[in-house]
């Protein structure tokens, strides 16, 4: 029905969001309306240490939160049942089934159960999507640095912890830059 369409419209917003920025969970449950500027493709989130980032969003993300704030987050906040002049909207992102904030239990959960749908095994957790986001940079050639202010990391060594190369992609480097690999 119109909710499960409301839902899958928010989980899709909440996947590209999560991997577009590398967020943290509970950057992500946090994440408030004022914060994000879809023109510019930004949002600003509060991450460990009550450090303020900018996390940004590419095109697929960016179309993704516009669907969901033009769609899914009116239906969702059309199924609050606390009404009233003192009621006021959550000023949230992302909300749940009832229209209320969706905090970090609900994202792993919500995460878990597309993770199962999608058959990914057991290991693959909302902080895959966070690891996959720095991968990603540094294979396409980007900064350790910018990858560890994109992160919000407090200490380059812990944005090390992403720099392992994969021993594939170490030989296949290998045998197509240095002079002595045969090229087999």
């Amino acid at each position: 029905g119109d909710l499960t369409i409301a839902l899958a419209i928010r989980d899709r917003a909440i996947v590209e969001t999560a991997y577009a920025a590398g967020l943290r969970i509970s950057e992500l449950a946090t994440a408030d309306l004022g914060s994000l500027d879809l023109r510019r493709g930004e949002l600003r989130v509060l991450g460990k240490g009550r450090k303020e980032r900018i996390g940004l969003l590419g095109r697929p993300a960016r179309a993704a939160l516009a669907g969901y704030l033009e769609d899914g987050r009116p239906a969702l906040l059309g199924r609050r049942t606390r009404h009233g002049p003192d009621v006021v909207d959550p000023v949230e992102i992302f909300l749940n089934h009832r229209g209320e904030p969706l905090g970090v239990r609900g994202l792993r959960y919500r995460l878990d159960l597309l993770r199962q749908r999608a058959g990914l095994p057991v290991g693959v957790s909302p902080h895959t999507l966070r690891h996959s986001f720095a991968t990603h940079l540094l294979e396409g050639g980007a900064d350790l640095r910018v990858v560890q202010e994109l992160l919000g990391h407090e200490s380059l060594a812990t944005t090390q912890i992403y720099t392992h190369v994969s021993p594939a992609r170490l030989r296949a480097a290998y045998r197509g830059a240095h002079p002595r690999a045969t090229r087999a």
